[in-house]
């Protein structure tokens, strides 16, 4: 087995959390970020209900986890390779086009009642798409902008931020749905992406404005790179505790239940599109805001046995919510949700980005997002297509309790002893 490259880490001592966002061009691309994320929410929210009022179809739902993980799942590793040769802007640039486009084609397909199954399908998988280009790139991006010093801030504002937009939009979604329409609604998200394309058009970050000894970069070789980038950080333990954490949670749960959330609402007396059926889908996101802030005040610094007590935990909300029968409960069932995801997630990712080589910073991301997004395409027969046969309240406590057993047996098995592993710096 090949030895692994040196580990990049932040050259100075901890640097406050609040730090990068000192740096005006970061909270630029930080408050970018954030909205196109949302407006990808958003765009679930919306298409999701119209197509379960349209079709009834929980095999669609299913299909539309699939669609949007898949692409993630074959590409990250290349698109992250990708990011480290050539300039990662122009990717996440191509990523929020194919965003617009699909929410334009929504509104349009909406508004004149034409909607039909194989519309479906196909923007579905463009949206799939534009996610992968958008992904490791857009997390490259990041060391380009504040460099080594503020890195592990910015990486956990970046992943706290990247989260609240994911669930924060479904509580937008269901506000813009609810105030303006569907088909209108769609075409106002296409608004929401454009900060960030066209601040990244001039934006000076990117291989030619690097300072400094050029890193040799690595040639980009394809499905070849995901053996090569597993063998190079092999001997990195704390990145490849975070990549089985992220994808066991991927593979068997993911976010399949938000796809479904139409049928959970109605199933507890609430599948009108009214306040009650969106204080549902806001749950998540008041969970999420309320981890956001709690990490920042408590200035909790990630580390892999804490990711992987919240992940636990995580799954012990979502179980719960899949079982009981009460409205009440379900809300606070899926803020404990937002909470915890938020705050498993964001520690794995920062643990990852802070501790990759420079030389395969993108191929490092890109292997973390086939594991952490990708495989999130079978949570949608986990939950969706086994749903179809059994409810999705069995298949979604199911698959909890499955990931419940998976996670403990790491937490006992794999992790170190306790001081084996140096928490990450920052």
């Amino acid at each position: 087995m090949s030895q692994a490259p040196p580990v990049s880490t932040p050259s100075s001592a901890s640097a406050p959390s609040s730090s990068a966002l000192g740096h005006r061009d970061f909270r630029i691309y930080l408050i970018g970020n954030s909205l196109a994320m949302m407006a990808d929410s958003i765009e679930h929210v919306i298409s999701y209900w119209i197509a379960f009022q349209k079709f009834h179809s929980p095999a669609l739902g299913g299909f539309a986890v699939l669609s949007h993980w898949l692409p993630s799942l074959f590409f990250s590793t290349l698109l992250g390779a990708l990011a480290d040769r050539y300039d990662p802007r122009r990717l996440v640039q191509i990523g929020m086009g194919l965003f617009m486009l699909c929410s334009a084609a929504w509104s349009v397909l909406f508004l004149t009642d034409s909607l039909q199954e194989w519309h479906a399908v196909v923007l579905l998988v463009i949206h799939g798409c534009a996610g992968v280009f958008w992904g490791p790139a857009g997390q490259v991006l990041i060391y380009d902008i504040v460099g080594p010093k503020q890195l592990p801030s910015a990486v956990r504002l970046m992943a706290t931020s990247r989260y609240l937009g994911l669930l924060a939009g479904p509580a937008v979604g269901a506000a813009v749905m609810l105030a303006f329409g569907p088909s209108h609604g769609l075409m106002l998200n296409v608004l929401f992406y454009t900060p960030l394309l066209f601040w990244l058009w001039k934006a000076p970050y990117g291989p030619r404005f690097r300072k400094g000894d050029a890193i040799k970069r690595v040639a980009v070789r394809g499905l070849a790179d995901i053996i090569s980038t597993a063998r190079a950080i092999a001997g990195e333990r704390t990145i490849m505790t975070m990549i089985l954490l992220s994808g066991a949670a991927s593979f068997l749960v993911g976010n399949a239940y938000q796809a479904q959330m139409p049928e959970f609402g109605h199933d507890l007396g609430h599948g009108d599109a009214g306040i009650a059926y969106s204080a549902l889908l806001a749950a998540d996101a008041a969970g999420a805001l309320s981890g956001g802030v709690a990490l920042e005040l408590l200035g909790l610094k990630p580390q892999p046995r804490i990711a992987y007590i919240f992940a636990i935990l995580w799954c012990c909300a979502i179980g719960g919510f899949a079982l009981t029968g009460s409205y009440t409960l379900s809300l606070l069932l899926l803020f404990a949700a937002g909470f915890l995801e938020l705050s498993f997630n964001s520690m794995a990712q920062s643990l990852v980005q802070i501790r990759a080589p420079d030389a395969i910073r993108g191929r490092v991301i890109g292997l973390y997002s086939m594991a952490g997004v990708g495989l999130r395409a079978f949570s949608g027969i986990s939950v969706g297509l086994l749903g179809d046969v059994i409810g999705i309240h069995r298949s979604l406590s199911l698959s909890a309790g499955l990931l419940f057993a998976v996670l403990s047996g790491l937490y006992v098995f794999l992790l170190p002893r306790k001081g084996r592993i140096p928490p990450a710096p920052g």
